[in-house]
């Protein structure tokens, strides 16, 4: 064995030599490793609210179609699709002169009508006839003092009969000619009155049409009836638009607030009977667990119980002012439907589950692990209601359960719950 080998060998010796003292302080360590530290909670009863969770889905309660009031070619679009427009903002403009040749033509009407009308209160044709009338019973006097100036001088042969008959002739002449002037008087008066009647109505009935003319100028440009979010635009520009059409031209949907639908069972009808529950907080949790910075308020429940279903609809909203809510999204409606009086409440994560059975580790008086079967009941938040197998006082493990078996000895610690997750909005 040459210097090499030997010195190898020793190596190898020292090696194992020194990993076997290794392991032997190892062993001894682990015999006396102290008791494994948990975290534990002290069970104590407190009065809880208790909520319920319902799944639940936004709608457009009050959703408008926009259609065209009249015919014609759209020439221009105002929106972009899914924008948020507000009531009375334009949206589309037809092609206006039709329309607008139509309202030029009734005012042209309106103002001939209402010529006719001055003229025929001018009343020029009673006027002439009252003229004629006063000519007529101005001779009319005039023969009667011719007639009465005679009469005498006749009798006293100063003058000539022939000058008399011829006075009276012309006295019923003119009494004859009174009366006729008298009839046209009445006459033109009447012709007059239903003139101004007749060219009064023609004057309404053109203004009424000059109106229509223009709202239809008016109705060429298609406004939002109400405020929301506009969606597609169903006719592009170019095309016909037809007051008939089946085919709206697009929609729009309110969406602050915006309406949630949800449905409960025959079973709690009676408590969204109760005025305490329908003014009671409502939090709506949407698909991605973040819950709406705003709260609902109970609007209603439809008139009916389903049939198939068997529970009842209740519809709520909730300030949108952001319109981050849209229609047909999903999400739950949590809402407060009572409260617990002195209920133990245990974190979730400190309940064990086995084939059913519900089970947790408390920690005796001697620092022992022991394992207790129980029952829950509600959840809140992250926590359950014990119904059974705890009372006030007992120490729960909530944190490490890994390292705590039943009959062993732990090192118990206080339990620190994590701050809460900043909700997103």
């Amino acid at each position: 064995m040459n210097s090499r080998t030997r010195n190898l060998t020793l190596l190898s010796v020292v090696a194992v030599s020194l990993l076997t003292l290794a392991c032997g302080r190892t062993t001894g360590a682990a015999v006396a490793s102290p008791p494994p530290s948990v975290a534990v909670i002290e069970a104590s009863a407190q009065d809880v609210p208790i909520f319920s969770e319902y799944a639940a889905q936004t709608f457009a309660r009050d959703m408008v179609e926009v259609r065209g009031r009249v015919d014609g070619y759209i020439e221009k679009r105002l929106f972009q699709v899914g924008s948020n427009v507000r009531a009375g903002e334009p949206l589309y403009i037809l092609d206006v002169r039709p329309y607008a040749a139509e309202a030029a033509k009734a005012r042209a009407d309106l103002s001939q009508s209402q010529a006719n009308l001055d003229f025929a209160r001018s009343q020029v044709a009673l006027a002439q006839a009252e003229a004629d009338l006063a000519q007529s019973e101005a001779n009319l006097l005039k023969a009667k003092q011719d007639v009465a100036r005679l009469e005498p001088l006749v009798k006293q042969d100063a003058a000539a009969k022939q000058d008399l008959d011829n006075a009276i002739q012309a006295f019923k002449a003119n009494e004859a000619n009174v009366n006729a002037k008298r009839a046209s008087v009445e006459q033109a008066r009447i012709s007059t009155r239903t003139q101004i009647d007749s060219v009064g109505a023609q004057v309404e009935s053109n203004r009424a049409q000059l109106r229509n003319a223009e709202l239809n100028v008016e109705y060429a440009t298609i406004r939002a009836p109400i405020s929301g979010r506009v969606g597609d635009s169903l006719i592009q520009v170019g095309g016909l638009v037809s007051r008939n059409a089946a085919t709206p031209l697009t929609t729009i949907v309110p969406l602050d607030p915006i309406w949630v639908r949800f449905k409960v069972s025959e079973a709690e009808m009676a408590i969204y009977q109760q005025r305490d529950a329908r003014s009671a907080p409502l939090q709506l949790i949407l698909a991605d667990n973040s819950v709406h910075p705003y709260g609902g308020r109970f609007e209603n429940t439809v008139n009916q119980v389903d049939s198939k279903t068997g529970t009842l609809e209740v519809q709520v909203t909730f300030p949108n002012p952001q319109h981050t809510l849209l229609p047909g999204q999903f999400g739950r409606i949590r809402v407060r439907t009572g409260e617990r009086k002195q209920a133990i409440l245990v974190p979730q994560k400190a309940v064990q589950e086995l084939q059913g059975l519900q089970s947790v580790l408390t920690v005796g008086p001697d620092n022992k692990v022991l394992a207790r079967g129980v029952v829950t009941g509600d959840r809140i938040d992250e926590r359950w209601i014990i119904e059974q197998g705890l009372k006030a006082g007992d120490r729960i493990i909530v944190e490490g359960l890994q390292k705590a078996q039943p009959g062993a000895v732990v090192n118990p610690k206080p339990y620190r719950a994590p701050p809460p997750q900043a909700k997103k909005g």
